[in-house]
């Protein structure tokens, strides 16, 4: 074989490559965009609008990781996985706000460490959807928000594997902690707040009826 048939070849197979990470590329902004949009339906509520959403970032995601998969250095990378974590924080928000069961890694055909990630991100979800539940007064949906959060960083804590292979657990892990704080201290000033609101009430209905 020639120096030159050596150098065509790998030119051709460079080419192929390099197509396979352009499509991934675009197909995994193009599955962010809806993982996005599907957590914005669910914070509305919008159960039926969700679900479509989500149904074609499955279709995006499976089309995506089926070419990526060719080259595993391309499905590996930063973008293909970030892309997959956004995957799994939408159907996790989904189903922790609209109370449905959770999906595992297989379920959706993601790596473990895109899934804990994702999971980690789902706390800031569930953190906004707390905020929103407090300003319309539903006290219980945010308690139950909350122990969401307590119950996902609880379990989290106990993925203690280095860095390389988690990508970067222990640091989602740590801002998870701290919006619980912060999120726990939210709630536990609108619980007391309703509670001096309830207690002046009925304070104020004695004393009429006593007047």
């Amino acid at each position: 074989m020639t120096l030159e048939t050596i150098i065509q070849t790998i030119n051709d197979e460079f080419s192929a490559k390099s197509a396979v990470r352009d499509a991934t590329l675009a197909r995994s902004r193009e599955l962010i965009k809806h993982c996005a949009n599907t957590i914005r339906a669910t914070h509305r509520r919008d159960a039926a609008e969700a679900d479509a959403l989500l149904r074609q970032a499955d279709a995006i995601a499976a089309e995506m990781t089926t070419n990526a998969k060719q080259y595993p250095d391309i499905y590996f990378a930063g973008y293909t996985q970030d892309a997959l974590k956004e995957l799994a924080e939408a159907h996790l928000t989904r189903a922790l706000i609209l109370n449905s069961p959770l999906p595992a890694p297989g379920d959706l055909g993601i790596e473990n460490a895109a899934y804990v990630n994702g999971l980690a991100e789902a706390v800031g979800e569930l953190r906004r959807f707390a905020l929103d539940a407090l300003r319309r007064g539903e006290i219980a949906a945010s308690e139950r928000a909350l122990d969401l959060m307590d119950e996902i960083y609880t379990q989290l804590i106990t993925v203690d594997f280095p860095s390389a292979i988690t990508r970067d657990l222990r640091r989602k892990t740590d801002i998870a902690r701290s919006i619980l704080e912060r999120t726990r201290g939210d709630v536990t000033t609108a619980i007391r707040q309703e509670a001096m609101k309830k207690a002046l009430a009925t304070f104020e209905e004695r004393v009429a009826t006593s007047s």
